[in-house]
């Protein structure tokens, strides 16, 4: 059965893209896409290429942070949220973030 709440159309529009490379210093979001205006309210981000690691109340290491795998994604929510993530890759390949900005 499907959950009709999960299914929200026209909530947010998609209004910016970005590829990022995330390497061996953490990186946030590009802070020209954050100062947009109005300002960006979600983040859909898709993670490729290889295994990265994200914090959103400090910088993340390779060991430490929550981890994502390539063909994972998250959802960041809130402008605070958005602007304080940050991202490092966790081995000797740089990952790849691909990031659709909305509001």
């Amino acid at each position: 059965m499907i959950d009709a709440r999960q299914h929200i159309i026209g909530k947010y529009t998609p209004y910016d893209f970005e590829t990022i490379t995330i390497a061996s210093i953490a990186i946030g979001l590009t802070a020209g896409k954050l100062a947009s205006a109005p300002k960006p309210k979600r983040a859909f981000i898709t993670i490729e290429t290889a295994t990265c690691r994200y914090r959103e109340e400090d910088d993340p290491s390779s060991t430490v942070g929550h981890l994502l795998l390539p063909t994972q994604s998250i959802i960041v929510e809130g402008y605070s949220r958005l602007n304080g993530i940050k991202f490092i890759r966790t081995g000797a390949t740089s990952a790849t973030l691909m990031v659709t900005y909305y509001r």
